[in-house]
């Protein structure tokens, strides 16, 4: 199982803009070999699939995130990053790191991050 370990988080205003990071450990292969992606999870709500990148660096994203959110990847430095525009109360959740062969579901996913809060206020 790889680590994963998120930073970047924080409270920002509606239309402000975050970075998140998360950071891998474990085999540099592994690393290049593995989709990423990044989840979030609201209170009261389940966890959701904002976006993922895979191996060949093909990205997806949630249609609520669409043209607000980039997700790209450095694998020589084995990170995964999360660039949030245009932020949105509705953004408000904690963001996880995810690791796999694929993370398209949630059952996909091999590895998780701790997580690491976004607030949006309006």
């Amino acid at each position: 199982q790889m680590q994963l370990v998120e930073s970047g988080g924080g409270l920002v205003q509606a239309g402000g803009s975050l970075r998140l990071s998360c950071a891998a450990s474990g085999s540099l292969l592994a690393f290049k070999i593995s989709a990423m992606g990044w989840y979030r999870q609201a209170p009261g709500k389940q966890r959701e699939l904002v976006a993922r990148i895979s191996r060949d660096t093909y990205t997806n994203y949630a249609d609520s995130v669409k043209g607000r959110f980039t997700i790209s990847r450095d694998n020589s430095k084995k990170m995964v990053y999360l660039e949030m525009n245009n932020l949105k109360p509705d953004d408000t959740a904690v963001y996880f790191c995810a690791q796999g062969i694929s993370v398209a579901t949630i059952d996909a996913v091999a590895s998780w991050g701790q997580g690491t809060q976004v607030t949006v206020s309006s």
